[in-house]
């Protein structure tokens, strides 16, 4: 027989006391960077958040879409302008970012994941009011930091076998505002608001690293926070480590920051022992059914 076949086979049946462990969990994925504009990587991404929704687990994808908003920006003529590391939005510049993530971007993936055998329905932050805005600082306009959260919605979606695809895009206090939010802290807020098992954030780089440039693959809290005031986490990887810092706050059991240039990344960190990125959880691991190990990458 081939020897590839087998190997898939040892796989399957290896993963299997991950996939048990993650029965009815809630995994919310910010899924973003190079790999939107990748047509196969689209693809891969879409077949394995089906996978997790066909083996028990209950996938909730937010995304952002940096690079599609610039190009359109640019063919429109607009600047863009950022402010440490933020875009600067203005009334005209939102009306843009709300065209682009809640319809070119969300329909996208929705349309990857429906092709890959997948039940998936596009929504943002404005449906049901699901995410209501404040303006997250005065010199960056229409850019939101989120005050209240009702997900509902998200939680009717996926118990009805429906795959939630998210676009950061929320409804601000005073009427008719729109707000553009950062994809990883739209995707931590929705995190919170669920109190979700897991938080995936998908990125560029392959993980946090320390002073030395070795990828940490576990962390605590208080290191994080250590490691961002003596400057060892720095420049994109700021807000990535502070959304996962509120996430753990509001409820979320972990944070995963992931290389999503690797191959199935993210089932590599759910049904592998050794995980794929830098996971940061502040609790113990649960009690793990199936004689899963104490030193695991457990819930």
């Amino acid at each position: 027989m081939d020897r590839d076949f087998i190997s898939t086979a040892r796989t399957l049946s290896e993963a299997l006391p991950h996939i048990q462990r993650y029965a009815d969990a809630v995994v919310v994925v910010k899924f973003g960077g190079n790999a939107m504009g990748d047509d196969e990587a689209m693809a891969e991404f879409a077949r394995d958040i089906v996978l997790m929704k066909h083996v028990g687990i209950h996938p909730v994808v937010v995304h952002g879409g940096g690079p599609m908003i610039n190009e359109l920006l640019g063919k429109l003529g607009i600047e863009s302008r950022f402010v440490r590391g933020k875009r600067v939005t203005t009334r005209e510049t939102v009306e843009v970012v709300e065209m682009v993530l809640s319809g070119l971007v969300n329909k996208r993936i929705v349309q990857a994941i429906n092709d890959a055998g997948g039940r998936a329905i596009g929504i943002s932050g404005k449906d049901d009011d699901m995410m209501v805005c404040e303006a997250d600082d005065p010199e960056l306009g229409f850019v939101g930091r989120p005050i209240e959260m009702n997900v509902q919605i998200i939680r009717d979606l996926y118990l009805a076998g429906l795959i939630p695809v998210i676009a950061p895009v929320a409804t601000g206090m005073a009427d008719n505002e729109t707000f553009n939010v950062n994809g990883d802290t739209a995707a931590g807020a929705i995190a919170g608001a669920l109190r979700a098992d897991r938080l995936l954030l998908l990125t560029d780089v392959a993980g946090v690293k320390n002073a030395e440039g070795e990828v940490l693959t576990q962390m605590h809290p208080d290191q994080v926070k250590a490691m961002i005031a003596d400057g060892s986490v720095s420049g994109g990887m700021i807000p990535k480590t502070e959304t996962a810092l509120k996430a753990l706050e509001d409820g979320v059991r972990a944070v995963v920051i992931l290389d999503g240039r690797v191959p199935h990344a993210s089932l590599l960190e759910l049904f592998t022992e050794q995980g794929a990125g830098s996971l940061i959880r502040s609790s113990e691991p649960r009690a793990k059914p199936h004689g899963l190990r104490q030193g695991d990458r457990g819930l």
